[in-house]
């Protein structure tokens, strides 16, 4: 018969000793040394990912949410980032075309903020330089002689008109606002309209009917007065055309040249060519308001001097450019984690302003998102994130799968205003998104867009081998932690005692932890504490102080359930024998603190055919995982004891005051071990708790926790 030897306290947990610590602190641990990586999977996977320009291949990064996740994708981006091309500044432009379309551009990293600014400027001293020319004496002397030939051409053709009124009896009258009237004349005296209304009828008739004769010759001189009136607009507008076409060979036409050689864009040299031809075509973009032209038959300005127009603010706001992505501060290809990716941070959005009650738009309130941003380089998305925006993750799918984003309205705006079109942006990046495995394989079911866009999957492992060479990496990454949060040196026995917490946090004696977040949280309040006491080094005993702290904040609950054992409140008998009961533990979880707790576990039996009673699960207290368990308990009696026969009894098994529900199958041993004893009439010692599961033969299973 095998005997089962005892198991000594100082076995369940591993003591790493200091002398094998390589280190005498972790100020003597080398810094920013390349050493192997624990997460060679992962590596390798994104290495691929990275090397792959085709379309799809964007990365899912499976971990645990505290495996240092992002860490670990800035110490393999960022190097390759700064070896990579800077991705070009994006632009938009007005499009003289159609102005609801407004026209991207690429051009050279940093040349957009140059081209802003230059154009800015530019037209701020085109406009000076206009104004100036428009008060000069050259371009006073000429708009004086065409309005002379202008007046001249129009009084004589007014003289004309009073000729041919006068020879019929009427008096040409013209008020402040432009309009002629016919007025009758009276032994050379002009009546007003109580006179005429006092004059006898014949003579009224008479009146009427020489005035009506007038209509179609006055009609004629009006036509030719108007023709006048248009030819001197056209004629001051010519002239107007000339002085901007000047001012623009002096200042404009230099500077667009050097832009569109220094762009290599035929984009851009387009786009300036149109945007100088329409700088002359729409003058009242830069000749001020004048008042109307004295005499003018028509006192609205519009039909011989200049329409009010926008003002400079409306000029550079026509002839701006929307810098949609500036990389001037860029150094190879941008890395972007996006925290909080809401559609119109993620994709980019049209925003709109107030004005006048109505809200109105143009491209230069185009937004760019951090997809955009990301372009030519990389996006990192967390899953947590981006799932709970429903519309980004759809807009991502859409980019990702087309090659091209689309910044539309969305929501009510949409369905209220007219609203713009922007061309689509081509978009080649790589885009790493970082969740945890099961929602990776829920995705893969779920979508069947999610498998063909994120084809290459880098899977973290949480622990490595306990080995003097994976301790080396271990305590180089907590050298980076110390230099990063600037904590205080740990001495060698500090971090020995580091490398058993990992070993703790996972729960096997043989390997470590990768979750560096937690063991930050412990290293940073163990340099808390030694900073309290003076201490220029943080030894074991301070770690230890820290980790009993850590326990005393969270272990309340647990310290409430041990007041409750000892004043017999939870009866759990620890001494002596019985008979159908077997103390069992427990592992409860409260909150971010789980602690063991010791539970009586009883079994009753008697004559029948109910077999084994699971009293947890008829009360609808016990969780599958352990209603499997009991079930594994049946057949392993049923194997033990029933080649032959059927077993006929009743029993019951249940935990002693257990009111908050009962999971896993760890305590099916010491369920069975209860059975036996109730069924053989063995006692058993009350004094050793009992904790694994058992399998249909009968073995103990290993046990966590």
């Amino acid at each position: 018969m095998k005997i089962i030897r005892p198991l000594s306290a100082d076995k369940l947990c591993v003591k790493l000793q200091p002398e094998r610590i390589p280190f005498a602190d972790s100020n003597s641990i080398p810094a920013n040394t390349k050493r192997h990586s624990p997460q060679q999977r992962a590596l390798e996977a994104l290495n691929l990912a990275l090397h792959i320009p085709s379309q799809g291949f964007n990365i899912y990064m499976a971990g645990e949410s505290d495996l240092g996740r992002s860490y670990l994708l800035r110490d393999v981006l960022s190097p390759r980032a700064k070896k990579a091309a800077t991705p070009p500044d994006l632009i938009y432009v007005c499009n003289f075309d159609d102005p609801d379309k407004p026209v991207l551009m690429s051009l050279p990293a940093g040349m957009g903020k140059k081209l802003k600014s230059s154009l800015n400027k530019l037209f701020v001293t085109i406009q000076t330089t206009v104004n100036q020319r428009l008060e000069g004496s050259s371009h006073t002397r000429q708009r004086t002689s065409l309005m002379g030939n202008f007046q001249t051409r129009r009084e004589q053709l007014l003289k004309k008109m009073n000729e041919k009124a006068g020879a019929q009896g009427f008096n040409l009258g013209m008020d402040e606002g432009g309009s002629m009237t016919l007025y009758p004349l009276i032994e050379g005296r002009r009546l007003n309209e109580q006179e005429y209304e006092n004059l006898e009828e014949g003579l009224r008739k008479e009146l009427r009917r020489k005035g009506d004769s007038l209509i179609e010759p006055m009609s004629t001189y009006l036509r030719k007065l108007a023709k006048v009136e248009q030819d001197f607009q056209d004629q001051e507008r010519d002239l107007e055309r000339e002085l901007v076409d000047d001012v623009l060979k002096t200042h404009f036409d230099p500077i667009a040249k050097k832009l569109a050689s220094a762009s290599k864009s035929d984009g851009l040299k387009s786009f300036l060519e149109k945007l100088r031809s329409d700088t002359i075509e729409k003058l009242d973009m830069l000749i001020p308001q004048d008042a109307p032209a004295p005499g003018s038959s028509r006192q609205n300005a519009s039909h011989l001097m200049h329409q009010e127009g926008p003002g400079p603010d409306d000029l550079q706001a026509k002839y701006d450019i929307n810098l949609f992505v500036d990389n001037s501060d860029t150094s190879g290809a941008p890395v972007i984690f996006d925290d909080h990716p809401t559609l119109s941070n993620l994709m980019g959005c049209i925003e709109r302003e107030a004005e006048l009650g109505a809200l109105v738009t143009d491209f230069t309130l185009i937004k760019s998102g951090s997809f955009h941003k990301a372009n030519g380089g990389y996006l990192v998305l967390h899953m947590d994130d981006i799932l709970q925006q429903p519309l980004a993750w759809e807009a991502l799918l859409r980019s990702l799968r087309s090659g091209y984003s689309r910044i539309e309205d969305s929501g009510e705006e949409a369905g209220k205003a007219k609203g713009l079109h922007p061309e689509p942006i081509p978009v080649s990046l790589k885009v790493i998104l970082v969740g945890k495995e099961d929602l990776h394989e829920l995705l893969l079911y779920a979508d069947e867009r999610f498998s063909k866009l994120f084809k290459i999957k880098a899977h973290l492992t949480e622990h490595m081998q306990r080995t003097s060479a994976n301790i080396r990496i271990f305590l180089a990454h907590l050298r980076r932690i110390i230099d990063d949060d600037n904590l205080l040196p740990f001495d060698r026995e500090a971090l020995a005692g580091l490398v058993d917490f990992s070993s703790k946090i996972i729960e096997d004696q043989h390997k470590i932890s990768l979750k560096y977040p937690r063991i930050r949280e412990i290293m940073v309040e163990a340099s808390a504490y030694a900073s309290m006491q003076g201490l220029e080094i943080i030894n074991a005993e301070t770690l230890r102080k820290a980790m009993k702290a850590r326990i005393f904040r969270s272990n309340l609950v647990e310290d409430a359930f041990m007041e409750e054992y000892d004043r017999g409140i939870i009866k759990v008998a620890t001494s002596g024998e019985e008979v159908g009961k077997a103390n069992g533990l427990a592992v409860t979880l409260y909150g971010d603190f789980e602690f063991g707790l010791p539970h009586q576990i009883s079994c009753t039996v008697g004559a029948g055919f109910g077999g084994v009673i699971d009293l947890e699960r008829d009360a609808m207290l016990g969780g599958p995982i352990h209603t499997k368990a009991m079930m594994i308990l049946k057949s392993y009696l049923v194997g033990a004891f029933a080649h032959n026969k059927p077993l006929v009894f009743t029993g019951s098994l249940g935990f002693e005051q257990n009111y908050g529900g009962i999971e896993g199958d760890s305590a099916s041993g010491a369920e069975l071990a209860a059975l036996l004893s109730a069924l053989a009439g063995v006692p058993i010692r009350l004094n050793l708790a009992f904790t694994g599961a058992v399998g249909q033969s009968g073995q103990i299973m290993a046990v966590g926790g």
